[in-house]
């Protein structure tokens, strides 16, 4: 069935509801005992690790000749739940701040202008949801539940995470044309509305969306200030 997705329908808000109380449950469930923690972190990193396969189990039974963004997981959301899966396993320092950075300054916001072209029920629409939903949760289930917190200095991680953030941008602005993609909506807005629109246009919007990330990741730092 063949639905088009319109933001902040009865549809997105109710997957954003449904969303938001699966993260709620897993942080609750994480904090209230040793074997909650354990159930909350394995579905918690499955869901982020299976993000990828799900989504092209999706588009490809959704029919059609998918472009090659739903194919391949160059999209930052793509790179930040294999990162955040990592993380959540290993509790490696790297990983978890990309992943809190991450997703709380990029993929929350993906969660609230999605670039979406079809809504429920198809296979797609439910599995970009459990993607991206489950790298908010870890980017929450980090500091909340595992008790991670930005190294001192406490500029120090943000920068870092910036740094990668501009390799990243460079890296797909190169594989967009070679392959003539799209990935990171590096090379032009997505078709859906988006913060973006609001950016100017191409490529000066790539330079507003570096420097409001500089800044984002900088404010998302600031909870943490008071941390030992």
């Amino acid at each position: 069935m063949l639905m088009s997705f319109q933001p902040y329908s009865q549809e997105h808000l109710t997957a954003i509801a449904a969303g938001a109380l699966a993260v709620a449950a897993l942080i609750i469930a994480g904090r209230c005992s040793a074997n909650g923690r354990r159930l909350a972190t394995a579905l918690l990193a499955t869901a982020n690790l299976a993000a990828y396969p799900l989504n092209l189990a999706a588009w490809l039974a959704h029919g059609g000749n998918p472009p090659l963004e739903n194919l391949l997981p160059l999209h930052l959301c793509d790179i930040a739940a294999i990162t955040a899966g990592f993380a959540l396993i290993t509790k490696h320092p790297a990983l978890c701040a990309l992943t809190y950075f991450w997703g709380l300054a990029a993929t929350l916001q993906a969660l609230l202008t999605p670039a979406l072209g079809v809504g429920f029920p198809n296979w797609p629409f439910v599995t970009f949801f459990i993607h991206h939903f489950a790298i908010v949760g870890a980017a929450l289930y980090l500091p909340l539940v595992d008790g991670w917190r930005p190294r001192r200095p406490l500029w120090s991680d943000p920068l870092r995470v910036y740094g990668w953030s501009v390799a990243y941008l460079v890296f797909v602005l190169a594989v967009n044309r070679l392959l003539q993609t799209n990935f990171g909506f590096a090379s032009r807005p997505p078709d859906k509305p988006s913060l973006i629109d609001h950016l100017g246009p191409w490529p000066w919007y790539l330079f507003s969306m570096q420097a409001i990330a500089l800044c984002l990741f900088l404010l998302l730092a600031l909870p943490h200030r008071r941390a030992g």
